[in-house]
C-alpha cells in the first residue's frame, strides 16, 4: 500500500532522514521503532504532508503523493495521530471529532462514522459534550485517535500512541490498534515501547540517527542481540 523510496530530509544544516526506505502492506501492522532523534516523527510528517522531502518518493497504492500538502494527503486516505495527541482542549469531544471530518461532505456518512467512533470508544460516548481539555490523558488519546478515522483513512499513522499513558490504558490502545487492522485499516506504529510495538505488528523496522538498521517480521526483532540491548534492556 505504501513504499517509501529513499526519502531524505532537513530542519536546516540538519539531515534529519537519510535515505530511509521501507514498504507497508495492505491490511497491515507495521512499526517503526527507535531512540528520541532516530527520525520516526520526521518521516511521520514526511508521509503526511507537512515536511517536504529534499528528495526520494513516497507512493501510496503506486500514485507518486511527495510534496503533497497535508490536506491533499488526506484526501487520498492517510491520516494521522500527532505524538502528545495535539486535541482541542476547549473544545468538546464532539467537537474534536467534527475537526476529524472538516474535509468531508457527506453528512450521513460523517454521523454514521461519529456513531462508529462512539462504539469503539464508549468513555467518549460518554464525555461527548465535555471539554477535551478535561479528559484523562488515556481519553484524550482515544479521542486523537478517534478524530483521525473520522476523516475514513485507510492508512493510519499513529505516533507514539502510548506515551504517558498508564499500563493498562497503553495496552486498550494497542487492543484497538490490532481492531483497526481487523476493520481493513493499514497502520505505521511509531513507538518507542519496543515490546509492544513489536508483539502488536506484523512487520517493523528499526530507525537510528536518520537511517533504517533493520528491518523484518515483528516478533522475530524481538530475538535480535542489538535490538535487544538497545531497546529491551537485555544485555
Amino acid at each position: 500500500m505504501l513504499d517509501v523510496n529513499d526519502i531524505h530530509a532537513r530542519y536546516g544544516h540538519i539531515h534529519a532522514l537519510k535515505g530511509v526506505s521501507l514498504k507497508v502492506a495492505e491490511k497491515a501492522i507495521v512499526a517503526l521503532i527507535g531512540a528520541n532523534g532516530a527520525g520516526k516523527t520526521t518521516l511521520l510528517k514526511s508521509l503526511i504532508g507537512l515536511i517536504r522531502p529534499s528528495s526520494g518518493k513516497i507512493l501510496l497504492e503506486g500514485d507518486d503523493i511527495t510534496g503533497l500538502v497535508t490536506s491533499q494527503v488526506v484526501n487520498r486516505g492517510i491520516s494521522m495521530v500527532p505524538e502528545g495527541r495535539q486535541i482541542f482542549p476547549h473544545m468538546t469531544v464532539t467537537e474534536n471529532l467534527e475537526m476529524g471530518a472538516f474535509m468531508r461532505r457527506d453528512a450521513s456518512g460523517i454521523s454514521h462514522d461519529m456513531k462508529m467512533v462512539f462504539h469503539l470508544f464508549p468513555r467518549l460516548k460518554a464525555r461527548s459534550r465535555q471539554a477535551g481539555g478535561t479528559l484523562s490523558g488515556g481519553e484524550q488519546q482515544m479521542l486523537a485517535m478517534g478524530r483521525a478515522l473520522m476523516s475514513r483513512p485507510r492508512l493510519l499513522l499513529l505516533d507514539e500512541p502510548s506515551l504517558g499513558l498508564a499500563p493498562l490504558i497503553v495496552e486498550k490502545i494497542m487492543e484497538i490498534i490490532v481492531t483497526f487492522r481487523k476493520d481493513g485499516k493499514t497502520v505505521l506504529l511509531v513507538e518507542q515501547n519496543a515490546v509492544m510495538a513489536l508483539t502488536t505488528a506484523d512487520r517493523a523496522y528499526v530507525l537510528e540517527t536518520g537511517t533504517c538498521l533493520l528491518e523484518g517480521i515483528a516478533k522475530d526483532l524481538l530475538s535480535d542481540e542489538h535490538v535487544k540491548r538497545a531497546y529491551l534492556g537485555i544485555t
